[in-house]
Protein backbone atom coordinates (compact mmCIF):
# COMPACT_ATOMS: atom_id res chain seq x y z
CA UNK A 1 0.00 0.00 0.00
CA UNK A 2 1.46 3.35 -0.97
CA UNK A 3 1.85 6.26 1.43
CA UNK A 4 -0.86 8.40 -0.16
CA UNK A 5 -3.48 5.66 0.00
CA UNK A 6 -2.58 4.93 3.61
CA UNK A 7 -3.00 8.58 4.61
CA UNK A 8 -6.34 8.79 2.78
CA UNK A 9 -7.58 5.70 4.60
CA UNK A 10 -6.31 7.12 7.89
CA UNK A 11 -8.39 10.28 7.35
CA UNK A 12 -11.49 8.26 6.55
CA UNK A 13 -11.06 5.93 9.51
CA UNK A 14 -10.19 8.87 11.75
CA UNK A 15 -13.40 10.70 10.91
CA UNK A 16 -15.46 7.56 11.54
CA UNK A 17 -13.71 7.07 14.91
CA UNK A 18 -14.32 10.72 15.82
CA UNK A 19 -17.99 10.39 14.89
CA UNK A 20 -18.42 7.18 16.89
CA UNK A 21 -16.55 8.53 19.92
CA UNK A 22 -18.57 11.76 19.84
CA UNK A 23 -21.83 9.82 19.57
CA UNK A 24 -20.82 7.65 22.51
CA UNK A 25 -19.93 10.73 24.56
CA UNK A 26 -23.36 12.18 23.72
CA UNK A 27 -25.10 8.98 24.83
CA UNK A 28 -23.22 9.17 28.13
CA UNK A 29 -24.38 12.77 28.53
CA UNK A 30 -20.96 14.42 28.27
CA UNK A 31 -21.77 16.48 25.19
CA UNK A 32 -24.88 17.64 23.33
CA UNK A 33 -26.04 16.50 19.89
CA UNK A 34 -25.06 19.82 18.31
CA UNK A 35 -21.53 19.41 19.65
CA UNK A 36 -21.29 16.02 17.95
CA UNK A 37 -22.29 17.61 14.65
CA UNK A 38 -19.80 20.44 15.08
CA UNK A 39 -16.94 18.07 15.94
CA UNK A 40 -17.54 15.86 12.91
CA UNK A 41 -18.08 18.78 10.52
CA UNK A 42 -14.93 20.49 11.79
CA UNK A 43 -12.98 17.27 11.15
CA UNK A 44 -14.33 17.18 7.60
CA UNK A 45 -13.24 20.79 7.05
CA UNK A 46 -9.77 19.99 8.34
CA UNK A 47 -9.65 17.01 5.98
CA UNK A 48 -10.51 19.27 3.01
CA UNK A 49 -7.77 21.69 4.12
CA UNK A 50 -5.27 18.84 4.48
CA UNK A 51 -6.03 17.48 1.00
CA UNK A 52 -5.79 21.01 -0.40
CA UNK A 53 -2.42 21.40 1.29
CA UNK A 54 -1.24 18.11 -0.24
CA UNK A 55 -2.27 19.01 -3.80
CA UNK A 56 0.67 21.29 -4.69
CA UNK A 57 3.16 18.86 -3.17
CA UNK A 58 2.33 16.08 -5.62
CA UNK A 59 4.78 15.58 -8.44
CA UNK A 60 3.39 16.91 -11.71
CA UNK A 61 5.70 17.03 -14.73
CA UNK A 62 3.84 19.73 -16.68
CA UNK A 63 4.43 23.34 -15.51
CA UNK A 64 0.81 24.31 -16.31
CA UNK A 65 -0.45 21.41 -14.23
CA UNK A 66 1.83 22.46 -11.38
CA UNK A 67 0.28 25.94 -11.49
CA UNK A 68 -3.21 24.44 -11.44
CA UNK A 69 -2.45 22.19 -8.47
CA UNK A 70 -0.86 25.10 -6.61
CA UNK A 71 -3.92 27.34 -7.08
CA UNK A 72 -6.28 24.43 -6.40
CA UNK A 73 -4.34 23.51 -3.30
CA UNK A 74 -4.46 27.02 -1.89
CA UNK A 75 -8.14 27.50 -2.67
CA UNK A 76 -9.14 24.14 -1.18
CA UNK A 77 -6.91 24.51 1.88
CA UNK A 78 -8.35 27.95 2.64
CA UNK A 79 -11.93 26.88 2.00
CA UNK A 80 -11.47 23.84 4.25
CA UNK A 81 -10.10 26.00 7.06
CA UNK A 82 -12.99 28.45 6.69
CA UNK A 83 -15.44 25.53 6.71
CA UNK A 84 -13.87 24.09 9.88
CA UNK A 85 -13.75 27.48 11.62
CA UNK A 86 -17.39 28.19 10.83
CA UNK A 87 -18.43 24.84 12.28
CA UNK A 88 -16.49 25.57 15.44
CA UNK A 89 -17.50 29.19 16.03
CA UNK A 90 -20.59 30.18 13.99
CA UNK A 91 -24.25 29.43 14.62
CA UNK A 92 -25.35 26.25 12.86
CA UNK A 93 -27.32 27.92 10.05
CA UNK A 94 -24.41 30.20 9.22
CA UNK A 95 -21.99 27.26 9.40
CA UNK A 96 -24.11 25.27 6.94
CA UNK A 97 -24.51 28.09 4.43
CA UNK A 98 -21.12 29.74 4.89
CA UNK A 99 -19.19 26.48 5.05
CA UNK A 100 -20.85 25.12 1.94
CA UNK A 101 -20.29 28.43 0.15
CA UNK A 102 -16.61 28.40 1.12
CA UNK A 103 -16.05 24.91 -0.29
CA UNK A 104 -18.06 25.66 -3.43
CA UNK A 105 -16.08 28.89 -3.93
CA UNK A 106 -12.81 26.95 -3.52
CA UNK A 107 -13.95 24.48 -6.16
CA UNK A 108 -15.07 27.28 -8.51
CA UNK A 109 -11.74 29.10 -8.13
CA UNK A 110 -9.90 25.90 -9.03
CA UNK A 111 -12.12 25.12 -12.02
CA UNK A 112 -11.99 28.71 -13.28
CA UNK A 113 -8.21 28.81 -13.05
CA UNK A 114 -7.90 25.45 -14.85
CA UNK A 115 -10.19 26.68 -17.62
CA UNK A 116 -8.17 29.89 -17.97
CA UNK A 117 -4.96 27.86 -18.27
CA UNK A 118 -6.63 25.65 -20.84
CA UNK A 119 -7.66 28.64 -22.94
CA UNK A 120 -4.14 30.07 -22.70
CA UNK A 121 -2.69 26.75 -23.84
CA UNK A 122 -4.84 26.84 -27.00
CA UNK A 123 -3.68 30.32 -27.98
CA UNK A 124 -0.52 30.19 -30.08
CA UNK A 125 2.37 32.19 -28.61
CA UNK A 126 2.94 35.66 -30.02
CA UNK A 127 6.16 36.11 -32.03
Amino acid sequence: MNKELASNLAWGIGIVVIALASTYARKLGYIEAETVTRIVMCAIGLMVAWFGNRMPKRFVPNPWARQATRVGGWSMALSGLIYAALWVFAPTQIAVVGGSAAVILGILVTISYCLSLRSKAKVPPTP
